[in-house]
């Protein structure tokens, strides 16, 4: 077979792409992203509007084509009405970008289940519904990527945040198994793992762990971003089942 008819080599024309959890941090700077790469985006967000709304402004002030699209991606139900919405709208979604997460952090012998629960429906079940749900319009097309967001959290201890690293080391399973399941379908399924990223979920982070970080600084969301949209481009094409840290070194 050759390069030109390879799956999954070059992007179909009338396709989008899906960010969820894109009303800010590293979500709103990889639907930015996408769209400066050709993407109109689908503009996932869960309870802020104004922030969807203003990632939408600032990609069409760019010149580029984007909807905001509401939902709860720990909803069962939630996967089908966010792509089929994403769908209607911008056509065939190729590319998703599952970004959404929350933290309920504390001590694993303090931790209940609720907190534990909610953070892998909403971080790791979440992901694999619309996976599921996306993956069978990607087979079809013979082109499809998905970009998970993990943490590297999901790769090394970090106390305190037993329900978040199981959901985020669960992700990176699921990223290399369904990238084994679909490789030969030209649907590639990609992981990054960023480390400390000045985000509104990070807070500020302490003396301390920065010191501990070999670039002595944290990354920005468009740092991530930016391997998103690698991951999410025909340049990325044989890249399949691969988790790629965005941490500054902490994890060298």
């Amino acid at each position: 077979m050759s390069p030109k008819t390879t799956p999954g080599l070059v992007r179909p024309e009338g396709a989008c792409a899906l960010v969820t959890g894109a009303s800010k941090g590293i979500g709103a700077a990889s639907a930015l992203a996408l769209a400066a790469d050709g993407w109109p985006v689908a503009v996932h967000y869960g309870r802020d509007a104004a922030g969807a709304a203003a990632t939408v402004a600032a990609i069409e002030a760019a010149g580029g084509r984007a909807v905001a699209i509401a939902g709860d991606v720990a909803d069962p139900g939630a996967a089908d009405a966010i792509l089929s919405a994403a769908e209607a709208q911008l056509g065939p979604v190729l590319a998703l970008v599952n970004n959404a997460g929350i933290t309920d952090d504390g001590l694993a012998m303090q931790l209940e289940d609720d907190a534990f629960d909610r953070v892998i429906a909403t971080n790791l079940n979440g992901p694999f519904r619309l996976t599921r749900r996306a993956l069978g319009p990607m087979v079809r097309a013979r082109h499809g990527r998905i970009v998970n967001v993990a943490s590297i959290v999901g790769l090394r201890a970090n106390a305190g945040q037993a329900n978040y690293a199981a959901s985020k080391a669960g992700l990176v399973g699921l990223t290399r198994t369904v990238a084994a399941e679909v490789a030969r379908r030209g649907v590639t399924v990609n992981a990054v793992a960023p480390g400390f990223i000045a985000t509104a979920m990070t807070h500020e982070i302490p003396e301390g762990q920065l010191g501990a970080i070999p670039a002595r600084r944290p990354g920005s969301p468009e740092e991530v971003a930016a391997c998103v949209a690698f991951l999410a481009s025909d340049a990325a094409a044989y890249v399949t089942g691969s988790v790629l840290t965005v941490d500054g070194g902490l994890s060298a």
